[in-house]
């Protein structure tokens, strides 16, 4: 599929979990669902779904299934080591990124949130391979739900191991609040205030992405 069209496709999806109704039903089952709700993946579909959690045990716990539940926690990974010569390797053309595996293609893809949604990028693997090494956490990641999330923002250098919705909800703040050429002082400070969250609570409050 060619990087345009299925950037559209995660536009419009990053859009939706990020500014979500109040009245926010399980899209499996039409329950009303709480703000923190489970996410599930649908893995042919690359698509995530809001879901009650009767929902999350039943199609989520299944072997085999088209669904995978999505993970609650994130991970600040101190001690990560990422030098900026391994950085440029990457062909990251910004200072914020999502790595994960997606099982559908059977390789790692990036992808860069940006004023249109997220970007995916041409990955050099060899480049990816030898962060690896030097970071066996990544080894770890849960195929399609699991993500390396990385800020190297007005000189930050952080990394975070982050359940995918994450990337989702930081893409769909971008998007929703992005003005003109460099995005404006309001979508620097929710990003700011996304990262800060992130790194002390372990997972962004909901209140922070429908502010």
């Amino acid at each position: 599929m060619p990087a345009g069209a299925e950037g559209r496709g995660w536009v419009a999806r990053l859009h939706q979990f990020a500014r979500q109704a109040p009245d926010v039903r399980c899209e499996l089952c039409a329950a009303p669902i709480l703000p923190d709700h489970p996410h599930l993946f649908e893995v042919n579909k690359r698509q995530l779904y809001c879901c009650c959690r009767a929902c999350a045990l039943l199609f989520g716990g299944q072997q085999g299934a088209h669904y995978r539940p999505v993970p609650r926690d994130s991970r600040y990974l101190d001690g990560f080591r990422m030098t900026d010569e391994q950085w440029d390797a990457l062909g990251i053309p910004i200072d914020i990124a999502f790595f994960f595996y997606d099982s559908s293609v059977r390789r790692v893809v990036a992808l860069y949130p940006g004023p249109a949604g997220a970007t995916q990028s041409a990955l050099d693997l060899s480049a990816w391979d030898e962060l690896v090494t030097g970071n066996p956490v990544l080894a770890q990641l849960q195929p399609d739900v699991e993500a390396l999330l990385v800020n190297r923002s007005e000189g930050a250098r952080d990394y975070y191991r982050v359940p995918i919705d994450q990337c989702y909800a930081l893409t769909g703040l971008i998007r929703a609040r992005w003005r003109g050429l460099s995005g404006g002082a309001q979508v620097w400070d929710a990003i700011r205030s996304f990262f800060t969250a992130l790194k002390r609570h372990g997972r962004v409050p909901e209140g922070l992405l429908h502010a």
